[in-house]
């Protein structure tokens, strides 16, 4: 018999570096934070579902059999059940409690934490395990893709599901593979710095962007940038001639990073994140004038490396800080934690 109650947590992401190359086939260097969503799920009699987003004190409830799309959280809640009872789960009525400690459009990935704590969460009470950890990621990504409207790639998704305690996860999103990379900062610290602008990357140039992307492998008769070269950005018009020259140096930034890491070379890294933000404010036009203030912020405070971090136009900015700069007091120090997975909180009142 399934459990009539369970508990799903997913982690957000910092994304060390490699940003909008998941959607090019490419290479990316995210980790998995400490914050979070958890989603608690009690089995109900009846063919719906009641969430409450605790954090917003707001409520939805819909039927299991007719989950209409609506705006905001409540898309990734209908969208999870619409996903998985497409995918053959036979879902019961439950009554959800969403709660998150990671900054909504923050670029932390606040988002894909929410629709793998609430798939994970409804799973548990099926008779059915769930699946591969890359099948529910690309289930997961449906959810935004179809449900949410953001056409984001499986970046997000990948790092929640695998990601592990004092490790980066090199991802290939061609073949999906993932390698952990021991994250050892030796006395360095990653912070985050919130510019003050919320990003939404289904209203913002997110989804702009990935099709400048489309357009420019088409042009250049390709299935995906991965196989782009910088020589052939010269044929392309602006700005795709741009978007691929990101690509394709953010592919080789996230190779150098890895090897950084393993070498413990914390400047170089530093070195990389400085050369990742001037590409993607440069070349992909995703930075503002209030990611910009708060890159310089970080960097006039000691940082070695600043960038910005996740969907762009705006959002937070990552900082590389050596062991004797002082961070600004609003800035967050992240650290890698573990991958997503059910949570054992004990017997409920």
């Amino acid at each position: 018999m399934p459990p009539e109650r369970a508990s799903a947590f997913a982690p957000g992401r910092v994304n060390l570096i490699g940003e909008f190359t998941d959607y090019n086939d490419g290479l990316a260097l995210p980790f998995a934070i400490t914050e979070g969503v958890t989603v608690r799920a009690e089995a109900i009699p009846a063919r719906r579902i009641e969430a409450l987003a605790a954090d917003l004190d707001e409520r939805d409830v819909f039927e299991l059999d007719r989950p209409e799309p609506m705006p905001g959280w409540r898309a990734f809640v209908r969208g999870a059940a619409g996903e998985l009872a497409g995918a053959g789960y036979a879902l019961r009525g439950a009554r959800l409690e969403i709660r998150g400690s990671v900054p909504r459009g923050a670029g932390l990935s606040s988002s894909a934490a929410l629709e793998v704590a609430l798939c994970l969460a409804l799973i548990a009470l099926t008779e059915r395990p769930p699946p591969d950890r890359r099948d529910l990621a690309r289930l997961c990504s449906r959810v935004e893709n179809e449900w949410v409207g953001a056409r984001t790639g499986l970046l997000d998704q990948l790092a929640s599901l695998y990601g592990e305690r004092d490790r980066a996860l090199r991802i290939d999103f061609r073949s999906l593979e993932v390698r952990p990379v021991a994250l050892d900062l030796a006395g360095w610290r990653l912070v985050t710095l919130d510019s003050g602008e919320r990003h939404a990357n289904a209203a913002s140039g997110y989804n702009e962007r990935r099709a400048e992307c489309a357009r420019a492998a088409e042009e250049l008769g390709l299935s995906s940038l991965r196989d782009a070269t910088i020589a052939m950005a010269d044929d392309l018009p602006s700005p795709l001639g741009d978007r691929v020259r990101h690509v394709v140096g953010e592919n080789e930034r996230v190779e150098a990073a890895a090897a950084a890491l393993e070498g413990g070379d914390l400047a170089e890294l530093a070195r990389l994140l400085n050369a990742s933000h001037a590409s993607l404010r440069d070349l992909y036009a995703v930075s503002t004038p209030a990611v910009e203030a708060t890159v310089k912020r970080l960097r006039e405070a000691g940082a070695a490396g600043a960038r910005i971090v996740g969907g762009g136009f705006g959002g937070h900015v990552l900082g590389l800080l050596p062991p004797a700069a002082a961070a600004p007091e609003d800035a967050h120090e992240v650290r890698p934690g573990p991958g997503a997975g059910l949570v054992d909180e004990g017997p409920r009142a």
